[in-house]
């Protein structure tokens, strides 16, 4: 899913005020975080994933897999936050902005 850049700053508008939903520890990007991740955007649509100061993976390592396992789209990575989005399939909460 590609987002147009009026559509991530939407996203971003709406992440701003989000807390994290999952965090990664030392275990790193595990089964459990993608299923859990996964649970979270079927609910919410718009997600934060923090890494943790000792998570071994890289930001945008974990931004890329998440979002090819998850068909999410990266909204944005900043610092070591992940805001990922996924459009509700049967009834989306979030409008996205036409593109342009």
């Amino acid at each position: 899913m590609d987002l147009t850049g009026k559509q991530r700053r939407h996203l971003r508008a709406l992440g701003h005020h989000l807390d994290p939903v999952v965090q990664l520890g030392k275990a790193g990007l595990t089964d459990g975080v993608v299923a859990a991740v996964d649970a979270a955007l079927e609910r919410h649509e718009l997600v934060k994933v923090r890494l943790g100061t000792e998570c071994p993976d890289e930001l945008d390592d974990v931004a890329d897999t998440l979002s090819e396992r998850l068909r999410a789209a990266v909204a944005q990575t900043l610092g070591r936050t992940i805001l990922l989005y996924r459009r509700h399939p049967k009834e989306p909460k979030i409008k996205l902005p036409a593109g342009s």
